[in-house]
């Protein structure tokens, strides 16, 4: 087992500042290279404290502008155009990259496409989808899967 120092939150393991332990593999293979953590060391308290401090601030400067987001978000639909076969079907799926994509082309803002929780899209039609802002802050929006002409 590894011990690390998250810099990022990583979905189903934590959030920046916490100190984990995890199996050698995923920290040195996958947390590390990705930039996701750093290995824990004697002098790590110090980091765990600056991550933390860090993230407090940038937390309490921006609740504001997620909470205008969310609404900008859930104002509207969120069009995405795919590439289709007959009866709707689509020729893949929607990806959260798309999504968030579609919302920046959109001009509403940026998005984290690791924090776009998606249903299974297979074909046209409306879909419902959760876009994690903040810690606090949840949107959900709705999705208009439209043909490609």
């Amino acid at each position: 087992m590894a011990k690390v120092i998250l810099t990022n939150e990583v979905s189903g393991l934590g959030v920046a500042g916490d100190v984990l332990e995890v199996r050698n593999g995923y920290a040195r293979n996958f947390l590390v290279p990705q930039g996701y953590a750093l290995h824990w060391t004697r002098g790590g308290e110090a980091q765990v404290a600056q991550i933390k401090a860090a993230r407090a601030a940038r937390e309490l400067a921006t609740i504001e502008e997620a909470r205008d987001l969310k609404a900008k978000l859930e104002a509207g639909k969120i069009r995405l155009t795919a590439k289709t076969g007959t009866g709707g079907r689509l020729f893949g799926s929607i990806k959260p990259a798309d999504v968030a994509a579609a919302v920046a082309t959109a001009g509403i803002g940026q998005i984290d496409k690791r924090k776009v929780q998606l249903p299974s899209i297979k074909s046209t039609g409306e879909y419902k989808a959760s876009v994690g802002i903040s810690d606090e802050v949840t949107a959900t929006v709705t999705l208009q899967v439209i043909a490609q002409r």
